[in-house]
């Protein structure tokens, strides 16, 4: 058998390079036929011209040389001459080797650039050798085991173009023998799926020859759009979106900004009619992306909503605490900065309502969800508004700046008693101001009630007196300056300890922060239904950013960093979604903190609250229940609840535990009150000592209603009076608030 063309081209110019010192003049015939036999074969052009540029060289050398040698001159000269054929040969194998791509030379990369006839002979030789190095024989590596050894590959035909390169052949064997090599065999040698490989039926062929195809390089799959398939944001919006049964029907969308399939923004129009609260979770569905990857902006028209599809989420890097210091301090209208929203906008949120009072906050979040440092940046922010706190921290230490409040409960025992302070200094405001608009003459109060669920719920030794007052709170304490801003790890109704009330009036009195919850607990929807969050689910907010996996796996054994800080990237902390009074739901993240909250206050002393008789008696009343065994009947009013606090019974329990009647408690008169008269209607002479009494014991205003109820009467009783005591000015009226004078 002659040599293979490829071995022809390769080889040919190595025998012209010894050719000169031999044949002399000759060598210019054997170049020649080099040339001829080159371009007889099939060679490429780069790989002629090389060989023809070689057998040029070699025939200059090999004429040169022979004159020498005939001219009697020195043989080394003529053995110089072989120098340069020998350059030329390796030239020419050098170009031989540049245009046979080195990838071809392993099995994986025998798919690389075919199309020259030359590289498919490379290929071929290739494909042979591995064939009998791994499956046929004869070579074999030492400790390798043949497929089927003599099982060798004949009529060998190379295909290829652009983008798919295969061969086909005949696996063939001597007579009696059948062919066991299997399409996972071949598959494994060349490295390709077995799909790529087909071998004929042996039913239809002799068992000792069987045809081979091996798609060593196949066409990238290319996807079959149907006709009418939707496949720009708009045409899936009309699909699967505005659709009747979609998550927002009847509406069209606008494009603003389109940089591919999962990066644009637009707007969604309903024609003249409202686009109203729109469900996260199925918007997500009809778009198929993650909940994660969409962002609505509710605009000024009740017809209109932004969206915004993010790849990679613009809160990624986060917004630093340290770098929007200015903006912690409430704002006019009663704002301070929270954070970030997703299109770059400052998220603020609501302590106080100018002219009307304080405002709440409804805080939901998880374990590692940035709830804490949320809550840190509240107390921050109170701090520099100059807004007083009555902190309740149940679990003890969690709060890095809770020495910025004016009252700490640390503890569950020690966060009851905050409540039960923060339930006195509502009833004492109410007492000292009964005009609907708080004039501010106090500092704002924020109630800050962390991890609630361990005072609310049903399971909580304090649970129907922290019910009790957390209701009242909610419902009446804002007109008197006092926020409550009550945080729990799930937005369920038995972190709230079953009431309504509370997270209705939380809702309606300020704005609800919404953060990753536990798998199963952050559901918005069904009895958790929170009206502007509809279809939101807390707990598909990731706590990695995508390829954050990647990242921990990377293996950094050089010790502990132990002044290493975390970015921003390192988890989804304080990722979530805002909610203010009459919006919709926004997804924003919370400021960072690259420094502690608490070294930004200037190390100046908490706001105080202001000398009251509720916060003078602040231990006692920590210390004192304010419900009965049965849990109701909360008290309800200051008096009671300081003479509760002084272990006296108050003066209603007096009058109703007296046996003497009212007189007895009526005592002796005091210098300047008029006489008892013997036999006098009770509705003269009888209550007014009694009024003046209480009126001088207590030492606070009181309206009719109060004296008449602490007195045991009615009040049409008592008005009539004080009236009459008006006139002798023993006492006075201000604002309808009754004082001894």
């Amino acid at each position: 058998m002659g040599p293979t063309r490829a071995q022809f081209v390769q080889y040919a110019p190595a025998a012209l390079a010894v050719v000169p010192l031999a044949a002399g003049p000759w060598s210019a015939l054997a170049a020649a036929a080099a040339g001829a036999g080159a371009w007889a074969v099939g060679a490429s052009a780069p790989v002629l011209r090389s060989l023809i540029a070689c057998g040029l060289t070699t025939t200059g050398c090999g004429i040169a040389a022979s004159e020498v040698l005939a001219a009697g001159g020195n043989p080394l000269i003529a053995l110089g001459l072989a120098v340069p054929a020998g350059a030329a040969a390796l030239a020419h194998h050098r170009n031989l080797a540049g245009h046979i791509p080195a990838a071809a030379l392993t099995p994986a990369t025998l798919t690389t650039g075919a199309g020259a006839a030359g590289e498919l002979t490379s290929q071929a030789q290739l494909i042979t050798a591995w064939w009998k190095e791994f499956i046929s024989g004869p070579t074999q590596t030492e400790g390798r085991t043949l497929i089927q050894a003599g099982a060798n590959l004949e009529h060998l035909a190379l295909e290829a173009d652009d983008d798919h390169v295969a061969f086909t052949g005949i696996i063939t064997l001597p007579q009696g023998q059948q062919v066991r090599v299997r399409a996972a065999d071949i598959a494994a040698v060349y490295q390709i799926p077995v799909s790529q490989v087909e071998l004929g039926d042996p039913k239809h062929y002799a068992p000792n020859a069987l045809p081979v195809t091996v798609h060593l390089k196949v066409p990238a799959a290319q996807p079959q759009i149907a006709a009418g398939t939707p496949t720009t944001p708009e045409e899936l919006w009309d699909a699967y979106v505005g659709v009747p049964e979609g998550a927002m029907p009847g509406t069209t969308l606008t494009l603003t900004r389109y940089d591919g399939p999962l990066d644009w923004e637009g707007i969604a129009t309903r024609d003249r009619r409202a686009i109203g609260t729109v469900n996260l979770q199925d918007l997500a569905g009809n778009l198929d992306l993650e909940t994660i990857q969409i962002a609505l902006a509710p605009g000024d028209k009740p017809s209109q909503m932004g969206i915004r599809v993010m790849k990679e989420h613009a809160l990624m890097h986060g917004t630093m605490l340290s770098s929007v210091l200015d903006e912690l301090s409430m704002d006019s209208r009663g704002y301070v900065r929270a954070g970030t929203y997703v299109d770059s906008r400052a998220a603020l949120l609501p302590l106080a309502q100018p002219g009307s009072g304080a405002r709440h906050l409804y805080l939901v979040g998880g374990s590692r969800s940035g709830k804490s440092g949320l809550l840190e940046q509240i107390l921050l922010s109170a701090h520099r508004s100059g807004i007083a706190v009555i902190l309740a921290s149940p679990q003890a230490g969690t709060i890095a700046g809770a020495s910025l409040s004016a009252y700490l409960g640390d503890g569950l025992d020690e966060a009851m008693g905050a409540l039960r302070l923060a339930y006195a200094m509502m009833l004492d405001r109410e007492a000292r101001y009964r005009s609907p608009a708080f004039p501010f003459t106090d500092p704002l109060v924020l109630v800050v009630i962390d991890e609630a669920h361990m005072l609310l719920s049903a399971s909580s030794p304090y649970h129907l007196e922290a019910k009790a007052i957390v209701e009242q709170l909610t419902r009446r304490s804002l007109k008197r300056g006092i926020g409550v801003v009550l945080a729990t790890q799930t937005p369920l109704a038995e972190d709230l300890g079953n009431s309504t009330v509370i997270r209705s009036q939380l809702l309606i009195g300020g704005g609800a922060v919404f953060l990753r919850c536990a798998k199963g607990q952050g559901s918005l929807v069904g009895a958790n239904a929170v009206e502007g969050a509809e279809g939101i689910d807390l707990s598909m907010i990731p706590s990695q950013w995508p390829g954050q996996y990647a990242k921990v796996a990377e293996r950094d054994m050089s010790g502990l960093a132990t002044e290493a800080a975390a970015a921003p990237e390192d988890g989804t902390f304080g990722l979530g979604y805002l909610l203010t009074p009459g919006s919709q739901a926004v997804q924003f993240r919370s400021l960072h903190l690259d420094v502690p909250p608490v070294s930004l206050a200037g190390g100046e002393p908490p706001v105080g609250i202001e000398d009251c008789d509720a916060w003078r008696e602040r231990d006692a009343i920590a210390q004192t229940p304010m419900v009965d065994k049965r849990g109701k009947n909360l008290v309800g009013s200051l008096a009671d609840l300081l003479a509760a606090a002084e272990g006296a019974p108050s003066p209603q329990e007096t009058a109703a535990h007296n046996p003497g009647g009212p007189q007895a408690i009526a005592g002796p008169s005091r210098p300047g009150a008029p006489g008892v008269a013997a036999g006098a209607p009770e509705g003269q002479e009888l209550i007014k000592p009694r009024i003046l009494e209480l009126l001088r014991e207590q030492s606070i205003p009181m309206t009719a209603e109060t004296i008449a109820r602490k007195l045991g009467t009615s009040a049409k009783n008592i008005k009539p009076r004080l009236s009459e005591l008006k006139k002798r000015d023993e006492v006075t009226n201000e604002n309808g608030l009754w004082r001894a004078a």
